[in-house]
């Protein structure tokens, strides 16, 4: 399974963003063990491509690379592994490599003219960030109604209790941050975990 089918068939994905790439592996194995089986490692600090690699060796979950905005980049994490890379702009030049080498690219949107000028460039999956700032699931539900044809992403402080309805409200997954393992233990994010992905499969 390609990563594009595995978020539309999972639904549903943790972001992490840390300065501190030995919690940021301890946090993604725990949301593993909880099932969440698509996990985003923000690289914005290049000693991340260490953990995105890790993961990429030691699990059966897919990992993509988060925070992408150069060729520098996206050529660190596809050699560390990742499966996918999403950037939180639309970048054309990026785009273009990321389909030259073959390997899905994500891209973020915040307006529907964003949003149109990354589906024109054949990106797959759209981000739209800040999603809940901007309205919430009816902000994605706006968006998607003279363009149903988007496969979006709703991501930007979206919660946990929130995620079923921007996923009623026609997003096709739904990535989860902070909500997930701020302020947790590693038990409590692996129990956190758990309950998301058996809440999204309910959904199917």
């Amino acid at each position: 399974m390609n990563a594009i089918d595995k978020y539309m068939k999972e639904r549903l994905s943790a972001v992490i963003r840390t300065d501190d790439s030995e919690y940021s592996l301890q946090i993604a194995q725990a949301l593993i063990a909880g099932g969440v089986s698509i996990i985003e490692i923000t690289v914005e600090d290049p000693k991340m491509y260490s953990v995105v690699k890790t993961l990429c060796d030691t699990t059966d979950a897919m990992i993509v690379a988060g925070g992408v905005i150069t060729a520098r980049q996206a050529n660190e994490v596809i050699k560390a592994g990742a499966k996918a890379i999403v950037s939180p702009i639309f970048q054309p030049n990026l785009v273009r490599l990321c389909q030259a080498k073959k390997i899905p690219v994500i891209t973020t949107a915040t307006t529907p003219n964003e949003a149109y000028q990354a589906w024109k460039a054949r990106v797959p999956l759209i981000k739209i960030f800040p999603s809940q700032q901007m309205g919430g699931p009816v902000y994605i539900q706006d968006l998607l109604r003279p363009m149903p044809f988007l496969n979006i992403i709703a991501t930007g402080n979206v919660m946990l209790e929130d995620m079923a309805e921007y996923l009623k409200a026609g997003a096709v997954a739904v990535t989860i941050g902070r909500d997930f393992w701020q302020n947790s233990t590693m038990e409590e994010i692996t129990t956190k975990a758990r309950a998301a992905v058996s809440s999204v499969k309910t959904l199917n």
